[in-house]
């Protein structure tokens, strides 16, 4: 019996939406994580929905299907980890669900490799229990998630003192 995965798709530059949408209408089962961002016009201030990770889409189906998901306009390239296709793990999917329903601000970098700060646990507000690392940045302290099987880290800039160190 073959098994239906979360898998990571790239898509062409802000074409993320429209993919989504032909990927739908296609039958396919789609995963684009939004969030909502203040954006400046020169005439107004607007807020809108922006994808969590530039150029990426997760959808749901087995691996062989990857050759006809692949033809769909707008999907550039199937994501590959260890030579294998990129999958999103459950765990991983109520990560990015339990961010973006935090409220915070958030913004993710994909980073060559994983630079460890200190390990820490929010001990306190929406995130509480969280795992992550602690990131210094020109902005301030920020909290990082890695999420391995896609290359991605997800940052919110947090309050150091709900932060506590992990052994």
């Amino acid at each position: 019996m073959k098994s239906r995965k979360w898998m990571v798709f790239y898509t062409k530059s802000r074409q993320e939406k429209k993919t989504r949408d032909q990927l739908l209408k296609n039958g396919f089962e789609v995963y684009l994580p939004l969030q909502k961002v203040m954006r400046q016009w020169s005439d107004r201030k607007k807020k809108v929905e922006v994808p969590l990770f530039n150029s990426y889409i997760f959808v749901l189906e087995e691996e062989d299907k990857i050759p006809l998901i692949l033809q769909t306009p707008g999907v550039a390239w199937n994501i590959r980890f260890n030579n294998k296709p990129a999958t999103l793990q459950d765990q991983e999917l109520k990560t990015i669900e339990r961010f973006i329903t935090s409220g915070y601000h958030l913004e993710s970098k994909q980073l060559d490799k994983l630079e460890t700060g200190d390990a820490v646990e929010i001990i306190d507000g929406p995130l509480k229990g969280m795992l992550g690392y602690l990131t210094k940045t020109t902005e301030g302290d920020k909290f990082s998630v890695w999420l391995e099987s896609i290359g991605q880290t997800m940052l919110v800039r947090i309050d150091p003192a709900v932060l506590r160190k992990r052994p």
